[in-house]
């Protein structure tokens, strides 16, 4: 199988450029994603050919399970398709589970330095509490991180659609939220019956927020392109940021600057980035 790493800011995945998805691509995100025994990702992507746009995306998480969006993971879609000579397009549109997306690729010396994703609409629904309780092993980080938020159990949440599902909780200091104790808990929590994408949001001003991310399926990562669109509409309900204003994103791996206007439809511009280009052995 060959392969080809990109990342954006830090989200990595391995990239397939084929006619149709392998059969056994559950097994093969599984093996292929283990950073000490694989490749290392935070899962595979096919692009494929569509019928209904320029490209078609198919997100594959490290679990093997399917994702319906990546923010991130779309971004290198361009990239890879301009880069290598499959388009000579420089806006595309490209299909994924959750509708077609529109790409605008910023070129620098021939090749694609940003990419504007035309994210769709963002639904963000009223905050509700949310019980994060787990395993005995995270009982003492979830207690102390609710004591650090004033409270006790259960956590106030923002339930938001981006064509996939997210759980934004505001709070104080996002580099010390406990990222994986409480995103794993919730992404199995009962109020979320197919699993959830949480971030942990701390607004540092309305046109800059820092953000952490647990990806459903795949676990803590370094940036998550439908998590930001999702953490600025939040915040924007909370009323500490604004519409049709540039927000910044700070994230682990890097920054992403999100736009929501007044009719709720969603922008995203980052970066893109090759790594390597890989052939399986076994």
């Amino acid at each position: 199988m060959n392969f080809t790493k990109m990342h954006g800011l830090g989200n990595d995945y391995l990239y397939l450029y084929v006619d149709q998805v392998p059969e056994n691509i559950e097994e093969l995100s599984i093996r292929y994603s283990e950073r000490h025994f694989g490749a290392g990702a935070d899962g595979i992507i096919c692009i494929l050919p569509s019928t209904v746009a320029d490209f078609q995306m198919r997100i594959f998480n490290a679990d093997g399970s399917e994702a319906m969006m990546c923010g991130n993971g779309i971004r290198c879609v361009g990239k890879y398709v301009y880069d290598r000579g499959h388009t000579n397009k420089t806006d595309l549109t490209v299909e994924t589970k959750s509708g077609i997306k529109h790409l605008h690729l910023t070129l620098e010396d021939g090749q694609v330095s940003l990419v504007s994703v035309d994210m769709g609409t963002v639904k963000v629904e009223e905050p509700r509490d949310v019980s994060v309780a787990c395993g005995y092993f995270y009982d003492e980080v979830i207690n102390a991180f609710c004591a650090s938020r004033n409270g006790a159990e259960p956590i106030p949440v923002f339930p938001v659609d981006m064509g996939n599902p997210h759980a934004v909780i505001l709070v104080r200091d996002a580099q010390e939220a406990p990222v994986e104790a409480v995103g794993s808990a919730l992404e199995q929590s009962p109020a979320f019956p197919g699993g959830v994408n949480v971030e942990f949001v701390q607004v540092i001003s309305k046109t800059q927020i820092r953000m952490r991310v647990w990806e459903r399926g795949s676990g803590v990562t370094m940036a998550c392109g439908t998590g930001s669109c999702a953490s600025v509409a939040a915040a924007i309900a909370a009323r500490l940021c604004q519409r049709d204003v540039p927000v910044t994103v700070h994230l682990d791996g890097g920054d992403l600057i999100v736009s929501v206007d007044y009719q709720n439809n969603v922008t995203m511009t980052g970066p893109a980035a090759f790594v390597y280009d890989g052939t399986t052995i076994d």
